[in-house]
């Protein structure tokens, strides 16, 4: 199911991933950033680290390696990442998300 039109019409991320592979919206507070994800293909996210995040699966499934833990996620399933853990993805095509990440500037909105 989409989100509704009111969250696509919200800005999109200037995320280091092609347009046809991930679609994003946002909101962007001095506190936070909160960016809804929808992947149109398989997408592998390599390791890396940053700030706090959680998140929460919409629609498909999510393989996340936390800190070196290694569980499926599928709709209904929320995660939570410390600040400064390492880790890593594999979304399938098809997969929503939320993300609220405790950086507001983790990624810049396009302009």
């Amino acid at each position: 199911m989409p989100y509704p039109e009111f969250i696509e019409s919200f800005p999109a991320l200037d995320v280091p991933f092609p347009e046809d592979v991930v679609q994003t919206n946002v909101i962007r507070s001095d506190h936070g950033l909160v960016a809804f994800f929808t992947f149109d293909k398989d997408m592998e996210l390599p390791p890396h680290a940053h700030g706090a995040q959680w998140g929460t699966v919409i629609e498909g499934e999510i393989e996340l390696t936390i800190g070196g833990v290694t569980k499926t996620y599928r709709p209904g399933d929320s995660y939570d990442i410390p600040a400064g853990v390492e880790h890593g993805a594999r979304i399938k095509a098809g997969t929503r998300a939320i993300d609220v990440f405790a950086e507001a500037d983790r990624y810049p909105v396009k302009a």
